[in-house]
């Protein structure tokens, strides 16, 4: 292996290790079982800075075929994967997603797509008619499905060495990218994903999380915990010193929150959704 394909993601190996690099402190019970699987989990970073080193054969269809061995609801499937390999259209798609360099960078993007067109091209094979594409649960079961699939295949990228970030301003311009992509009604791209070699002139380092206590909850919902003032508080400081660290630019969890929630203008576009999903053929509820 070449030396530009030596992933940074090795550097820390042991789950205590990695523990510390998500928390910040020390895992509650030590030593945490040892788990390959937890380990490539836990060192999950997203990359930004991409070497044009191509993928090996092979990695893409290995990916795809974890992609497929996800959870997906009742069995139905209901997504696809676009992988663009050409720079030219992965620059056009580059722009309409707010001029992301990354996206002519990796020498892979891939668009995740919720895809009910399948299911309703059986239904027409077989001379039905299937309501049930009309119901919103039915939307939720797609994205879903299509989520499910993208994080096994960043997964098995990143198992690789391989590094991979995903790109949500795809839903920026829903209507741009079908065009772009081809993509029938009932379609949508609900996610970008650059792949390839991380840059080993701009290493990435693990960003901090929220602790367990504010997300895992025993029995019931745990309000107090979710919501304490301390925790958030000590929370914002470790982030913010992980992203100066970083050099990134300052801000903590709660200013994240605040700007990115507190104008819909920050959502470039996201927040006409609905229309959007209306337009590519998606009734999103029966009465």
């Amino acid at each position: 292996m070449s030396d530009v394909r030596v992933s940074s993601f090795s550097a820390l190996s042991s789950m205590n290790a990695l523990w510390q690099a998500r928390y910040g402190t020390p895992p509650p019970a030590s030593p945490l079982p040892e788990s390959p699987v937890a380990r490539s989990l836990l060192m999950h970073r997203s990359v930004r800075r991409f070497s044009p080193t191509p993928l090996p054969d092979g990695v893409l269809e290995a990916a795809v075929a974890a992609a497929q061995s996800a959870a997906t609801s009742c069995n139905l499937q209901a997504w696809s994967v676009i992988a663009v390999h050409d720079a030219a259209r992965r620059a056009r798609l580059a722009k309409l997603a707010g001029e992301q360099d990354f996206i002519t960078q990796a020498p892979l993007f891939l668009v995740w797509v919720a895809d009910l067109s399948r299911l309703e091209h059986v239904g027409r094979a077989q001379g039905r008619e299937l309501p049930g594409l009309d119901c919103l649960d039915t939307f939720v079961a797609s994205v879903m499905d299509t989520a499910l699939a993208a994080q096994n295949a960043a997964a098995t990228f990143e198992s690789y060495g391989l590094g991979t970030v995903y790109v949500g301003a795809v839903r920026n311009r829903p209507e741009a990218f079908a065009a772009e992509l081809g993509l029938p009604p009932r379609t949508v791209a609900v996610a970008g994903m650059s792949v390839g070699y991380p840059d080993r002139r701009h290493p990435t380092a693990i960003r901090p999380r929220l602790p367990q206590p504010a997300v895992l909850h025993a029995e019931r919902y745990d309000s107090a915990a979710a919501n304490d003032p301390a925790t958030i508080a000590a929370y914002d400081r470790r982030l913010h010193d992980a992203r100066v660290s970083q050099g990134l630019p300052a801000r903590d969890w709660t200013g994240s929150v605040l700007a990115r929630m507190g104008d819909v203008a920050a959502l470039h576009g996201r927040d006409h959704l609905p229309r959007s999903l209306h337009s590519l053929g998606f009734v999103l509820g029966r009465e």
